[in-house]
């Protein structure tokens, strides 16, 4: 599967003087996290000689990036902080920040069947209406894809309706699924999908209409940590021999340095900015809720 890549130049100031190589950082980041990011590191890079490459994919994807093909970015930014601990930690890094968080949403555009009528209560039987298309992304690559059958999973037992989740999964057919979530957007804003399970942050940063999930459901309340965990998704490892189960638990995004990381200097000081309150806003800016407090986990 191809990769995006994007690259940034930014305006060479003070530092390194005028013909200096610049640096780089090379970031490998969720699909949702790319916007924030690269906004962010323009802001990092005012006053600094310093070029982003800059890689988006699926979270579980771009783990595997490092384990599977040995391609060691700068920093890596992924939209599940517990990919750290169970793929990464202690060979590729020994430490994660965990910095931002966000909630599922139901996003649909202005051409959305049935837009006119859903709602919190209703959302589950609009999207299990015969020819309404659904979209989603793919679990074994993305953790809005598990977290989307997790959300099914809660439905079902929230609502005490048998058979829901298989039935929102049939309405999320294979045909809808793409790689990361983030790819879903221009399908809704195209029509070619009436509804599509995103982030929060997803759907406001591409100006959708969105439905607000139960807080039961959303997975994005530390509160009902306890709930959420009675779901469960078995998904692809770290290799496609091996499979992880994944629980149901509030959304999380975490990142890090690279203990093999080619560029350590300059990383670090991004990721200092990115959690500083200046980075905080910036990537609120863009719709992340980003955490005025990080928690960093590991040396």
């Amino acid at each position: 599967m191809p990769f995006q890549v994007i690259a940034q130049l930014a305006l060479s100031l003070a530092v390194g003087g005028a013909g200096a190589a610049p640096d780089t950082v090379v970031v490998y980041d969720a699909g949702t996290l790319a916007a924030p990011l690269k906004v962010a590191f323009d802001s990092f890079a005012v006053a600094r000689q310093v070029v982003l490459q800059q890689e988006n994919a699926g979270s579980l994807e771009t783990a595997r990036k490092l384990i599977d093909l040995g391609r060691i970015p700068d920093v890596i930014a992924l939209a599940d902080d517990d990919i750290f601990p169970r793929l990464l930690v202690p060979k590729h890094t020994t430490w994660y920040a965990i910095f931002a968080r966000n909630r599922m949403v139901v996003a649909y555009g202005p051409k959305s069947r049935g837009a006119s009528d859903i709602t919190a209560s209703n959302w589950w039987q609009v999207l299990t209406r015969p020819g309404v298309e659904v979209g989603r992304s793919d679990p074994n690559l993305d953790p809005a894809g598990y977290r989307a059958l997790l959300v099914f999973q809660l439905a079902e037992i929230e609502y005490k309706h048998q058979g829901l989740a298989a039935a929102l999964e049939r309405a999320a057919s294979a045909r809808d699924v793409r790689p990361k979530s983030a790819d879903l957007v221009a399908l809704l804003q195209a029509g070619e999908l009436d509804y599509a399970f995103v982030y929060k942050s997803t759907a406001e940063d591409a100006h959708l209409s969105y439905v607000h999930l139960p807080e039961r459901l959303d997975l994005g309340e530390p509160a009902d940590s306890a709930f959420y965990a009675r779901a469960s998704v078995r998904v692809v490892g770290a290799t496609p021999r091996d499979t992880i189960e994944i629980h149901g638990a509030p959304i999380r995004y975490a990142l890090s340095v690279p203990t093999q990381a080619a560029h350590k200097t300059v990383a670090a000081q991004f990721v200092d900015y990115l959690l500083s309150p200046a980075g905080v806003r910036v990537m609120r800016s863009r719709h992340l809720d980003a955490l005025d407090h990080p928690v960093r986990v590991g040396q």
